[in-house]
Order: structure tokens, then sequence, then C-alpha cells
């Protein structure tokens, strides 16, 4: 029982062995080679990865970290606007509730037909889609700053500055976090899609060019080195979230 306990506390590796014999039981109930084995992947995987998946995964996460750092460039400061301004709130939310929820994911024609069909493209879909997530995040954490508090810093004479810096971005930080994981997968997500089209780099590309070749092995290769991308980067979020926001975990 204390071994269990142990394990259930690491929770990575925990998660590991739960879908590694999910897995397991799914290669041997179908029984064939549409499923290798976890063993067969893992053992594909690192012959194949100094060579060949690094550089795909390397293209794929240079794609997800720009689009993700233009999206908190520009959803930030756009959302502490429209959440600390209420005419502009009540003016950019509706807007913003009608784009929201489009599947923007159709426009990636007109985007390679207006920006081309290399990264940018790619790049532009996937801000359009994160950037709310962002935003609406970032506008909320403020709308939930209690109004006693603003009042108790203005009393005390702090300045808008000093405002941002020790009430407003402390109360966002947990919120933005929270929004960065959920862009994260629905970046490698939307990657994996665009990634199908004019592209001879790129995990996704990797992955169907696999299916395509009837190389299940690779394919299931490539998938797990998207699933390894997936949780290294969340894990650095968590990192992140310890460093900047160490309050939220003492609870």
């Amino acid at each position: 029982m204390k071994v269990l306990e142990k394990l259930i506390k690491n929770k990575t590796l925990y998660g590991i062995i739960i879908v590694v014999i999910m897995w397991y039981v799914l290669h041997w109930s179908i029984e064939s080679n549409v499923i290798p084995s976890p063993y067969s992947t893992v053992k594909r995987f690192i012959y194949i990865f100094p060579d060949i998946l690094s550089r795909h995964l390397m293209a794929s996460l240079g794609r997800i970290m720009i689009a993700i750092g233009i999206s908190i460039i520009i959803g930030v400061p756009f959302g502490l606007w429209i959440g600390m301004n209420k005419k502009a709130d009540s003016i950019v939310s509706p807007v913003i509730y009608i784009l929201y929820p489009l599947p923007k994911i159709a426009f990636l024609p007109i985007f390679m037909i207006l920006l081309g069909i290399g990264n940018t493209a790619k790049i532009t879909l996937i801000v359009t889609i994160i950037i709310f997530q962002m935003l609406i995040g970032v506008r909320d954490g403020v709308k939930e700053i209690p109004k006693e508090l603003f009042y108790s810093v203005i009393s005390m004479g702090v300045s808008k500055a000093g405002m941002y810096k020790h009430l407003i971005m402390p109360a966002v930080l947990p919120r933005l976090f929270s929004a960065l994981r959920l862009s994260l997968g629905i970046s490698i997500s939307t990657l994996f899609f665009a990634e199908n089209f004019a592209t001879t780099y790129g995990i996704g590309y990797y992955i169907m060019n696999a299916w395509i070749m009837v190389d299940y092995l690779d394919m299931f290769s490539g998938i797990l080195a998207l699933s390894l991308l997936g949780l290294l980067l969340l894990r650095f979020l968590d990192l992140l979230e310890k460093k900047f926001c160490p309050w939220v975990f003492l609870k």
C-alpha cells in the first residue's frame, strides 16, 4: 500500500504507468500492427529521435512558442485594458463573444493565400485561436479582484505602476497560467492539422506521412514524441507558476 501511495503522489510516473497499461491492453486485444506495442514504439522512438524526430519536434516547438509569445504580447495588455475599463469591456467583449466560438481552423486556406504557405500562415492560425484564451483569462482575473482591495491600495498612495505590480498582476497570473495550459493543448492540436499542408518539417506532418506510408511504428513514435513534448511544456509551466505564483500552492 505504501508503494502505491508513493506512486500516486508521483503523478507523472503514475500517469505514464496507467497509459502504458491501457496501451498494452489495446495492443493485445486488437492483435494488429495498427497498434504496435509500447516496447517496440519506445525502441523505434529512441532509434529515430536523434536524426529524424528531433528535427520535426524542433520545427513544431518553434511554431508553438512564437504563436504563444505573440498571443501573450497582444492578449495580456488587451485583457488588462478591458478588465480595468468598463466602457472598453462593453464595446469589445460582445465582439469577442462572436469571434471566439467561430471554427477559425477553417480559415487556414485563407491565411495561406494571404500570407503564403510557410510558417507565417500556420503561426497566425494558432494565434487567432489561442489569443482569446489569454484575453478572456486576464480580463476575468482583473474582474475578480474585490473593489475593496483597489480602495485600500489607492488610500495608501500606491502609484498606478505599483498597483499593477502588487495587486493586479498577482491576481491575474494564476488565470494567465491556466489560460496558457489550455492554449498549449489547443496549439498542439491546431498545429497537427496545419502541418499537413505545405510542410516538410513538423511532427504533425511526420505522423500523417507515416500513416500514409502505412508505417504504424513510426506513426506511434511520432505520437509518443508529441505527447512527450506536451508533457514537458506543461511541466515547464508548472515550474514557472510555482516560481511566480507560490501563494497558489499554499492551499
